[in-house]
């Protein structure tokens, strides 16, 4: 852990005197400003941290107008936090919802030193979840609230809808995981094909080393990243490199202070490494364990979505019995078709608003 702070302490100076970035803001994220400059009237844009089942979580909540219904946002990763990430794309979410951005146990604000490991899995996850919802229903005195999650988080999230539907006005699910497993191959077999017809031997050697029997490895995680980002499959369909596309994003960020900055990468290392979490990811098959949910779901997958199957995700959402459900297939998106296309996705909450 040490030498990964050295190297992410490094990283940071370096990234901060090439690109400008200010390591040292005072870790409050921005307000909602109008065209003068003054903050919106009803708007919320805060920081804070509470107690979760005995442990400190943070979160950002944030909307235009707090009045606004509720909504959980859980994200993806393993332990990858987006709310910055979600401050390069247009703020549509704050547009509809008052959203909270929770970083879950073991992830960003919420990492520390000292978190038991057995406590990182998607029991206790859904628990926190549950916990979360219920300080958000006493403090906005909301009934029920939305619940979003992406990616990974969508385990956590689906687990949570399928446990406590009550609380809930409906489950929106962004590239659902199903049977991680199997998407991991239908990815491996993708990349080896294009790769194959552009006669891009150097990527096929890397890939080369592995096959679709022993995928689940850290060292192949973090292979694929640069593959799949090449052939546009990866976070983004536009997204060619991690370091800007996220690294920087986060590290540029001023809602974070320094540390929380850092606690970042050690809490994605964390999730991915010590905590066993992914492993749990792969071993899980949802298409089994979740057969029906009692409240109103609805998927949204990029067609370019290989790092979590749009296929497979589409099979998931056709066997799910629920009292009314929806697919939404982005045709311009990969991984996240929430920050990739938000018109589209604009136009969906609308009609979702006018079905309420």
């Amino acid at each position: 852990m040490k030498k990964m702070i050295i190297i992410i302490t490094i990283a940071l100076l370096l990234a901060a005197a090439g690109w400008g970035l200010n390591l040292f803001s005072g870790g409050k994220p921005r307000p909602f400003l109008d065209a003068d400059g003054k903050v919106i009237p009803g708007s919320i844009s805060e920081k804070c941290f509470i107690d979760v089942n005995g442990d400190r979580q943070g979160m950002f909540i944030s909307a235009l107008d707090s009045s606004k219904p509720v909504l959980l946002f859980i994200h993806g990763g393993p332990g990858m936090p987006e709310y910055a990430i979600s401050r390069q794309y247009p703020l549509v979410l704050e547009k509809y919802f008052t959203v909270c951005w929770w970083e879950h146990r073991g992830a960003g604000m919420s990492y520390h030193d000292g978190i038991p490991p057995e406590t990182m899995n998607f029991s206790q996850f859904t628990d926190d979840a549950i916990c979360v919802t219920n300080y958000l229903r006493k403090r906005f005195r909301k009934d029920k609230i939305y619940l979003m999650a992406h990616s990974g988080g969508t385990v956590t999230g689906i687990m949570t809808a399928a446990k406590a539907p009550e609380l809930f006005h409906a489950y929106l699910a962004v590239s659902q995981i199903s049977n991680q497993k199997e998407s991991e191959k239908l990815a491996y077999s993708y990349m080896v094909g294009k790769f194959t017809e552009a006669g891009n031997t150097r990527m096929l050697r890397k890939l080369g080393r592995y096959n679709t029997g022993n995928l689940n490895t850290p060292s192949y995680y973090t292979m694929r990243d640069i593959p799949m980002h090449q052939l546009g499959i990866g976070t983004t369909h536009k997204m060619k490199s991690v370091f800007t596309g996220i690294f920087l994003p986060v590290m540029s960020c001023e809602a974070y202070t320094l540390r929380e900055r850092i606690n970042i990468w050690r809490g994605k290392s964390f999730n991915t490494k010590q905590s066993g979490l992914w492993d749990k990811v792969v071993s899980t098959d949802l298409t089994v364990q979740i057969k029906e949910l009692r409240l109103p779901v609805y998927f949204f997958s990029g067609i370019y979505n290989y790092t979590v199957s749009c296929t497979l995700a589409k099979q998931f959402h056709d066997q799910l019995r629920a009292p009314e459900k929806a697919f939404y297939t982005f045709e311009n998106s990969a991984h996240s078709p929430v920050f990739e296309e938000p018109e589209v996705f604009e136009g969906v909450i609308k009609g979702l608003e006018r079905r309420a």
